[in-house]
């Protein structure tokens, strides 16, 4: 089975159950760009890197601007609340800080992980998506899917089966991890990869408010949703960066 004939058949109506490397976050123009924060402390909310109304069909622009303006406004505001009077833990990444939780400070630990796990998930999340996405990978991770998985349509079902069964909210994930394996894992809430040591390539959230406007209780419609609209460019170049960093 090809992966149209794959995504023809989950469709709306599937059945079934979905860093190391650190994103350059001022790479996105600040003019034309919805919702960037004002200055309110050391951690900023990335513009989104299209309009709101840029997913649709898949995604609706009521949804992307609640989710971005709203929830991932949130957590950045509440991780600067956290890092306060913490002038070392401001001057790193909020990666940084996620792939290091046991070295911060324990009043500020759970926080960090919560607010900024959701700031780096989130971060991370909008330039996977893309109104010109929807192909497939290419190049190594092309090639690692189909040796890890068999092909790239078992790699669709394995991955949609996981995000579909997360239990609650959370996020669904392919990972690189350190032996240089690719694996598809899930976290809950806004628990990260980085924090157990492996590097998010891609991510799909699957938090309720990441599609219940147009979706509902219908989480498999909208991971089906999701593969029409993966930036697959840069997917396949966070992969290529986590391999060379692996060796460097």
């Amino acid at each position: 089975m090809n992966r149209r004939s794959f995504l023809h058949g989950v469709g709306y109506t599937a059945g079934v159950s979905l860093s190391a490397v650190i994103l350059d976050r001022a790479g996105f123009s600040q003019s034309s760009r919805p919702g960037a924060a004002p200055a309110g402390g050391p951690y900023k909310l990335p513009p989104l890197p299209y309009a709101y109304d840029a997913l649709e069909p898949y995604i609706d622009a009521e949804t992307m601007h609640l989710h971005h303006d709203k929830h991932h406004a949130s957590y950045v505001e509440h991780l600067n609340t956290a890092v306060a009077g913490h002038p070392d833990l401001a001057s790193r990444t909020v990666e940084d800080l996620v792939a290091h939780l046991d070295s911060l400070p324990e009043e500020v630990r759970t926080a960090v992980r919560n607010q900024g796990g959701g700031d780096a998930n989130h971060s991370f999340w909008w330039p996977i998506l893309s109104k010109s996405g929807g192909d497939e990978p290419s190049g190594d991770l092309a090639k690692d899917i189909d040796a890890q998985f068999g092909s790239f349509t078992r790699f669709q079902e394995q991955y949609s089966k996981a995000a579909a069964g997360v239990f609650g909210s959370g996020w669904a994930w392919l990972t690189f991890a350190p032996d240089g394996k690719l694996q598809i894992e899930t976290s809950a809430n806004q628990d990260s990869p980085l924090s157990s040591g492996r590097t998010p390539v891609l991510g799909v959230d699957v938090w309720e408010h990441a599609y219940y406007l147009k979706y509902q209780n219908r989480r498999p419609e909208y991971v089906a949703a999701f593969f029409h609209i993966v930036n697959w460019d840069f997917v396949s170049g966070q992969y290529a960066a986590a391999k060379k960093a692996q060796h460097t």
